[in-house]
């Protein structure tokens, strides 16, 4: 199965609920439902590492990926507790991303680049050409994501399982 991410959108009283007592915000975006059923929950797969690398390099002000803050207290949702963007952050994060457009994320990178750094999953940039593809599909399902939770005014919490 491996490390996979996983967003979902918070109003911001469920933010303040999860951050007031962490296991039942865990509970609260357990029961929102998987993701793409109703917009609320993101899954980027096993390109989350790599676009964070390369979201990083690119200077985008937030880490829109792996999530700013802690939930502190929450319980760990397979590779460490819950992160979150607050819905300040989020509309900051959307600005960022709406500068860069897929291919201007991955354009300047190589499988090789990504191999070498040790960007999960290292397998994928030796064995798939379409590695890169695959993490700009990803990615622009996170950009539309993040613009709808900033959109409406939403936090994003994010886990890896």
């Amino acid at each position: 199965m491996g490390m996979i991410g996983k967003y979902a959108r918070l109003a911001p009283a469920e933010l303040q609920r999860t951050l007031d007592d962490p296991a039942l915000g865990c509970q609260l975006v357990d029961a929102i439902g998987e993701a793409g059923e109703d917009g609320l929950r993101l899954d980027v797969d096993k390109a989350w590492h790599a676009m964070s690398f390369l979201l990083g390099r690119l200077g985008l002000p937030v880490e829109v990926v792996c999530g700013e803050q802690e939930v502190t207290g929450a319980p760990d949702r397979g590779y460490g507790p819950p992160r979150y963007l607050s819905p300040a952050q989020v509309r900051t994060a959307a600005e960022g991303l709406a500068r860069i457009d897929g291919t201007t994320l991955t354009g300047a990178a190589t499988r090789q680049e990504l191999f070498e750094a040790g960007i999960y999953p290292d397998v994928i940039w030796t064995r798939d050409e379409d590695a890169l593809a695959y993490v700009r599909a990803h990615y622009e399902n996170l950009v539309a994501f993040v613009t709808a939770a900033a959109l409406a005014g939403d936090a994003v919490v994010t886990w890896i399982t």
